[in-house]
């Protein structure tokens, strides 16, 4: 069954992409550099969660789960999706702080699941919970690295002329000249409506 054009726009727009962004992407290098200290403040906080899980839940210490090996292979692979992320969601979207947020929301929301699971196959609660902690510093840590390591650029003077930057204000449009700002949830941040 073929979508309305109708509604796959409303769709889109309720999703906020509009791939006509009034803004550039980040630099490459920004991009990469954010991606690679994401990865390391990842993993840093990683174990910080596990040692302190370990100390208030001595009956977690040698959870198969709590290994380096085995939560840092999936911490990297989660964090570099994230880091070819973030340039593509600000090449489809007017607001791409407000879309990569609630998309960082959502896939942590999903990572839960397979810890729901082993918890429901008889997992400890308390390591469970341990991992659920770990995938929402993942979260926190890799978006406000990405999106201030590696800030949206201005719209090139070709790019300023073609759009009027008036009805882009509102959604958190990017300056003329520098990079676009906003704090965590502030203007042109995740708390953007």
């Amino acid at each position: 069954m073929a979508t309305s054009p109708d509604v796959t726009e409303r769709l889109l727009s309720w999703v906020r992409i509009d791939f006509s962004p009034p803004h550039r992407p980040p630099q490459w290098w920004r991009a990469a550099m954010a991606t690679v200290l994401s990865m390391v403040g990842a993993l840093v906080a990683d174990a910080v969660l596990v040692a302190v899980g370990v100390h208030v839940f001595p009956a977690t210490r040698g959870y198969v789960h709590f290994g380096f090996a085995d939560y840092a292979k999936l911490t990297v692979i989660g964090v570099l999706v994230a880091g070819a992320a973030w340039p593509v969601v600000a090449r489809i979207s007017s607001t791409p702080r407000w879309l990569f947020f609630r998309l960082a929301v959502v896939v942590t929301l999903v990572l839960f699941l397979p810890d729901v699971y082993i918890w429901l196959r008889g997992q400890s609660a308390q390591a469970v919970a341990v991992l659920m902690a770990m995938h929402v510093a993942i979260a926190l840590i890799t978006y406000a690295s990405l999106v201030h390591l590696a800030p949206l650029r201005a719209a090139s003077s070709a790019r300023r002329d073609r759009v009027d930057l008036g009805q882009h204000a509102v959604a958190g449009a990017p300056p003329a000249g520098g990079h676009v700002g906003g704090d965590l949830l502030g203007p042109g941040g995740a708390g953007d409506h």
